[in-house]
């Protein structure tokens, strides 16, 4: 039995792992960085309500359906951008009292 030699090339359309890895890199930096409010023992919901109003500029419609979610299933997404937008949210949060945190969006 011999060996057959073919050459194998890669065509256009097969992609390297060096690409496929760059590619992934490039899709997690085109994600945008979240903040995350999550429920808390302390905070009455009227409060958090009133914080999400005047920190974001909801209305108060907006501000109560989050505040229910982050009451409900224990955390919200309250806003989205660039990373450096996300801490500063996140700062402001934790300067009024609320548990926040934040993270590449999923």
């Amino acid at each position: 039995m011999g060996l057959c030699n073919t050459n194998l090339t890669l065509s256009a359309a097969q992609a390297t792992p060096e690409a496929v890895e760059y590619t992934e890199i490039l899709e997690a930096e085109d994600r945008p960085w979240v903040t995350v409010v999550w429920d808390d023992p302390v905070n009455l919901m009227h409060y958090v309500t009133y914080i999400f109003q005047k920190l974001f500029g909801y209305s108060k419609a907006k501000a109560t359906e989050l505040m229910l979610q982050v009451h409900n299933e224990g955390k919200a997404v309250v806003s989205s951008g660039s990373r450096d937008k996300m801490e500063h949210d996140v700062r402001r949060l934790h300067a009024a009292g609320l548990w926040a945190t934040m993270q590449r969006d999923d």
